[in-house]
């Protein structure tokens, strides 16, 4: 099965402050772990949210609010999907997941769709973009 792991952002990841090398060393070293296991498909991380835009849309209007975005519980700092046989074995991946001392850790495990129209994957031909 395949999940997402979703990790919230925290104070330090909003502000936009490096991890230390020491984490970076920790992480790279877990990723890898996950790559040679065969569980990890792909993952990223996002800038903070004062990077960014969310849009909503409601009763035909559009709405635009610039970042960045006060409930810090509500964003996302970063991502990954894996390739598990459970969701006990996402939670026993999770649990290792390299913390940042000091600063708080929600994770977030959902399970993806894998077969139907929400699970297939549309590839759509576009043409190139022109450079910025």
């Amino acid at each position: 099965m395949r999940v997402m792991v979703i990790v919230k952002a925290n104070r330090q990841s909003e502000a936009g402050e490096r991890p230390s090398d020491e984490v970076l060393t920790r992480m790279q070293a877990y990723n890898q772990e996950l790559a040679d296991a065969g569980v990890l498909v792909s993952l990223g991380g996002l800038l903070p949210s004062a990077n960014g835009k969310r849009m909503k849309r409601a009763g035909g209007k559009l709405v635009l609010t610039d970042g960045p975005f006060a409930e810090t519980k509500e964003v996302i700092a970063g991502f990954a999907i894996w390739n598990v046989a459970s969701m006990e074995e996402a939670i026993q991946w999770a649990e290792r997941f390299p913390s940042v001392d000091g600063e708080e850790e929600d994770i977030e495990i959902r399970p993806m769709y894998d077969e139907g129209p929400c699970g297939q994957a549309v590839l759509l031909k576009h043409a190139p973009r022109a450079a910025e």
